[in-house]
């Protein structure tokens, strides 16, 4: 009688559908994690926009609001949020972002907004699920899906 040792072919094509199908099932909700904690990173993102334009406005800019490069100049945001902007091409975990200044004059005030959206809106490899928008009045505005833009018009987020 012979001594088998190990596996059998049937025994290991049984362990790779296994692993297989465990793959098939956990892959789709790690794509999904990732681009959740994308989300909330950009809502984040949005909120120290908000906070650190006002201490810009404040501060150093006598009544104006500052571009992302003023912002980061004065060590109010980091250098990589500040060149996570949508010229540039470069994100900051999945979204870019476009900072918009309105210099006060005459009657006018200062104003700014912020948005950002996602660096890929489809497939696989999307990297987020919504747009936000975030202005002088500091509600977080966001989509429902990642190709819109989003705007003042936005539902605030929590909403």
């Amino acid at each position: 009688m012979k001594n088998n040792k190990g596996f059998s072919l049937i025994e290991l094509l049984i362990v790779v559908v296994i692993i297989g199908i465990i793959a098939a099932i956990a892959v789709p909700n790690l794509l999904a994690s990732r681009r959740s904690a994308n989300g909330a990173s950009a809502v984040e993102a949005m909120r120290l926009f908000h906070s650190t334009e006002a201490t810009y406005q404040a501060g150093v800019g006598n009544g104006n609001f500052g571009a992302a490069t003023d912002l980061s100049r004065q060590d109010l945001i980091d250098s990589v949020l500040a060149g996570a902007s949508v010229s540039a091409g470069t994100a900051k975990s999945g979204y870019l972002y476009t900072v918009t200044t309105t210099s006060a004059t005459g009657g006018n005030l200062a104003d700014f907004n912020v948005t950002s959206r996602p660096a890929s809106t489809s497939g696989v490899n999307r990297s987020g699920d919504r747009a936000f928008f975030v202005d002088a009045t500091g509600v977080i505005r966001a989509t429902t899906t990642a190709s819109d833009t989003a705007s003042s018009a936005s539902s605030p987020i929590g909403n």
